[in-house]
Formats: C-alpha cells, sequence, structure tokens
C-alpha cells in the first residue's frame, strides 16, 4: 500500500495534476464538463477495447449533437481522478457507472510505440500497457 501512495504522489507531483478532481457539471446529454479545465467528457464509457480500436471509437463518435471527440491525453484523464476515493477513484455522482478499472489515453510510451500509459480507476495509479490490450475508453472533447 505504501508503494502506491508513494506511486501515486509522484505521479501528482511530477504531471501537475491536483489530488482531487475538478467540479463537474452534467449537461443533461451524456456529458459532463469539467469546471476548472473546461474540457467535456463522455458520461459513460464505450467500452473495453484495443488502443487502437479506442482511437477510432473516440474519433467517430457523435454525442450530444457533437464531433470532434478523442482519447484524452495522460494528462487530461488523470485530471478526473479523485484520489480522495478508491474503487472507483472518480465523482461517481458525475460518472455514475465508471468502472474501476484501466482506461486507455491517447500517450504514447516514449520507450516504443506498441505501448501506451493508462489511467487506473481503481486506485488512480498511472502505468503503461501493449496496446493490443482491452482497457475501457471515456471520450474527452476540447482543450489539448
Amino acid at each position: 500500500m505504501k508503494k502506491w501512495m508513494a506511486f501515486i504522489l509522484s505521479a501528482i507531483f511530477l504531471t501537475g495534476v491536483s489530488a482531487h478532481a475538478g467540479n463537474f457539471t452534467d449537461n443533461g446529454n451524456d456529458t459532463v464538463t469539467d469546471n476548472n479545465t473546461g474540457l467535456a467528457w463522455q458520461k459513460t464509457e464505450g467500452g473495453a477495447m484495443a488502443w487502437e480500436s479506442a482511437i477510432s471509437y473516440c474519433k467517430t463518435l457523435s454525442l450530444a449533437g457533437q464531433s470532434g471527440w478523442r482519447l484524452p491525453n495522460k494528462r487530461e484523464l488523470m485530471s478526473i481522478v479523485n484520489y480522495g476515493k478508491n474503487n472507483p477513484a472518480i465523482d461517481t455522482a458525475s460518472f455514475p457507472n465508471a468502472n474501476s478499472s484501466l482506461y486507455w489515453s491517447s500517450t504514447t510510451t516514449a520507450g516504443g510505440a506498441s505501448s501506451a500509459w493508462y489511467v487506473d480507476f481503481y486506485l488512480g495509479g498511472v502505468s503503461y500497457n501493449d496496446k493490443s490490450h482491452d482497457s475501457y475508453v471515456r471520450c474527452v472533447r476540447g482543450g489539448q
């Protein structure tokens, strides 16, 4: 447990992400806006899939009459983690069906094009995996 806490705290320190997720507005159209970042988020995830499928899924998503959705980068995805909660480590009032599982980010690892970063919404940890593995997907709009 101490290793996880050190890992999470170092991730927060190194990325500049605050320890608590922002306040959210439910837009009433299956999207949620983070009032701190201005990013619009898909309220319910799109299921679990390999990384390339996740990129394509978000790119072709039409939600709330809007296109322009994308897979969030690692920093954006970390911005909705609530480090004061676990199982899942997210605001469940805003994201009611969130899984306590791994969610893909669009950020590829520096060491190789075959791996990408994910955020684990069980505790809020961050790591990477081979892009062929299935992880959950939550698309974002705006920012970058």
